[in-house]
């Protein structure tokens, strides 16, 4: 299984921090962000993984990471030329993955404690459709909120004004090769953006949406506070990179 992690985005919400350098190497605990999603992946057994990001960072993410190989893993870089939403980035990874293969996509942002390893193999064995990490919250009116129906999401609603969940949908999913022909097949939001959300339900309206609940803490680290905490819950980290 291959994995993606997407590490664009202007990070607006940590201006002026951003103003010159990508979030995701910004310094959390010991180590620049980016190197908790590579751990994660490469602790379920994922060591053949794309960092797409912007132009403009690029040359310091080959800087500091260059091939994988202090990492034990072997990392493809992909460009993504303009800020277009999470669907449009993950299009990049289009010829990364082939149609018969899965995948797993971490947004590089995301922080958590929780092991892939479940979800990776729970996913191995699912012969089609998309699975999702979810996370119970205390406001789920700020998330992307899945209304849930046995083993299986029948919908997921963004930013809702009265949540029929408890749970948010965080930024970890899986999927096959042929998610790249469903991003074709959307269209743009309001915001002009091709919304990872819209994709996501075109599996729930199959019926072949999964997910796995996470146990564990889960940080957005797109915020001041957010980034505070993940310093905090990783100051004492020690995983292998």
């Amino acid at each position: 299984m291959k994995g993606v992690i997407l590490a664009g985005g202007t990070g607006t919400r940590l201006w002026p921090l951003t103003k010159i350098l990508n979030k995701h190497l910004i310094p959390v605990g010991k180590y620049p962000m980016i190197y908790y999603a590579i751990d994660k992946m490469r602790s379920a057994g994922i060591v053949d993984i794309l960092i797409v990001t912007g132009k403009q960072s690029a040359g310091l993410f080959t800087d500091l990471l260059g091939s994988g190989k202090e990492l034990r893993v072997k990392i493809t870089y992909k460009i993504q030329e303009e800020a277009g939403g999470i669907a449009q980035a993950l299009m990049t990874a289009e010829d990364f993955v082939q149609p018969h293969e899965k995948f797993i996509v971490l947004l590089g942002d995301n922080l958590f404690d929780e092991s892939l390893i479940k979800m990776v193999n729970d996913f191995s064995n699912q012969e089609k459709g998309a699975k999702v990490f979810l996370k119970q919250v205390d406001d789920p009116r700020r998330y992307g909120v899945p209304v849930i129906d046995g083993n299986k999401i029948i919908q997921i609603e963004e930013k809702p004004s009265d949540p029929k969940s408890s749970y948010s949908v965080t930024g970890i999913y899986m999927y096959h090769g042929s998610v790249f022909e469903v991003i074709k097949r959307i269209k743009p939001s309001n915001r002009g953006e091709l919304e990872i959300t819209d994709v996501n339900n075109v599996y729930a309206s199959e019926g072949t949406l999964t997910f796995n609940i996470m146990n564990g803490w889960w940080i957005d680290a797109g915020t001041f506070e957010s980034l505070h905490e993940a310093n905090v819950m990783l100051k004492d980290f020690k995983g292998e990179t």
